[in-house]
């Protein structure tokens, strides 16, 4: 695992998390996820940190196919609802089409922790995000980019988060 500056001040990182399960026109979910962070640098966000790609299945269980999932760490000019539109911006490039909450997709986008803010999401976004904790897919990956990162509302660390989780969580690295 590399290590880094902003493992000191992991709180202080802005933290989004990538995932796909559907093809789109940028190719494999896999494909996708890394040209989606292409995108965001092309939008002048600095890319500092990702993770290994997972292979996680869709929350709740369902047929659907399982996903590409990733956590990056962003440096960027923007404040969080800024970013929160670029990110739903850089979805609808990837062809992303807004269902319901468990639907697949082409490209998520979800903006999980910006430099450590609480915010209750009225206006969005809500910071951090409200599942963060609670899924695998999110925390296993942020703890490869932020190993001391602790949750901000509830002060927790990232190794508990982890421990806490439930059976039904799981996530696996790709090769």
């Amino acid at each position: 695992m590399q290590t880094s500056i902003y493992d000191a001040k992991s709180n202080e990182l802005i933290l989004i998390a990538i995932g796909a399960n559907l093809p789109s026109s940028f190719g494999s979910p896999l494909e996708s996820c890394a040209a989606a962070l292409d995108a965001l640098a092309d939008a002048d966000i600095r890319v500092v940190r990702r993770s290994r790609w997972y292979a996680s299945a869709p929350v709740p269980a369902s047929t659907q196919p399982w996903f590409v999932n990733g956590v990056a760490a962003l440096d960027c000019r923007l404040d969080p609802a800024a970013l929160l539109k670029l990110l739903h911006e850089v979805e609808a490039r990837f062809g992303r089409e807004r269902g319901g909450p468990a639907a697949a997709r082409t490209l998520d986008l979800d903006l999980l922790d910006f430099r450590g803010v609480l915010r209750d999401g009225s206006p969005p976004p809500e910071l951090p995000h409200p599942r963060l904790g609670s899924r695998a897919f999110v925390l296993l990956p942020l703890a490869e980019v932020a190993p001391g990162w602790t949750h901000p509302r509830s002060g927790t660390g990232i190794a508990a988060l982890i421990e806490a989780l439930g059976p039904d969580q799981t996530a696996a690295p790709l090769a």
